[in-house]
């Protein structure tokens, strides 16, 4: 077997007939001004022990680390394009639909909420909010507009998950509050500004 090198390029790759193979989902328009409806970009399904993440170098999804045995991710994450973090990717988005998506898959949703917290890097303390949104196609949380239509139970064994997460990393990660679309509008603003 010969092996070969392997150098990423800086730019899309053109096709013998000179159109782009893939796309750059960080440059997807991410809300729709008209009705508020975000588009957010899958990186991992619901239910994988997989983390998957958006390479913006090679512009691919690449497998970025794998949960422990017995963890995976609750539900759909993802990212909302032509936005920065704090923590200096797109914003983090929590995305509840009926059946886990792909990598890559561009889904319409509601904002409902988010989950604001911060994890501490070195001395520092970085701020890693998660917007949460509904799909607008689906059917088991039809009924959800805000963090309040959804159980305690539901929000506490969510916030836990990101408490465990961050420590799998050896980083800690304290939560401050899960508020409602008001102040997650106003951090997708932040985040584009930033971007």
């Amino acid at each position: 077997m010969n092996s070969v090198d392997y150098e990423p390029e800086t730019e899309l790759t053109v096709a013998k007939n000179g159109k782009k193979n893939l796309a750059d989902p960080t440059q997807l328009k991410p809300v729709n001004r008209q009705n508020g409806i975000l588009q957010v970009i899958v990186e991992t399904p619901k239910g994988s022990r997989n983390k998957f993440a958006f390479d913006a170098k090679q512009k691919v999804f690449t497998l970025k680390k794998v949960l422990p045995a017995g963890m995976v991710f609750p539900y759909d994450f993802g990212f909302l394009p032509r936005t920065m973090a704090p923590d200096g990717d797109p914003i983090d988005v929590l995305l509840l639909m009926d059946e886990p998506a792909y990598p890559g898959v561009a889904v319409h949703c509601r904002l409902i909420g988010v989950i604001e917290g911060e994890q501490l890097e070195g001395n520092k303390k970085v701020r890693n909010d998660r917007l949460l949104a509904v799909a607008e196609t689906n059917h088991q949380y039809a009924n959800i507009k805000r963090t309040d239509d959804l159980p305690d139970v539901f929000l506490h064994q969510l916030q836990e998950f990101f408490v465990n997460y961050h420590s799998l990393e050896g980083k800690e990660y304290k939560l401050l509050g899960c508020k409602g679309a008001d102040v997650a509008r106003r951090l997708i603003k932040q985040a584009q500004d930033a971007a």
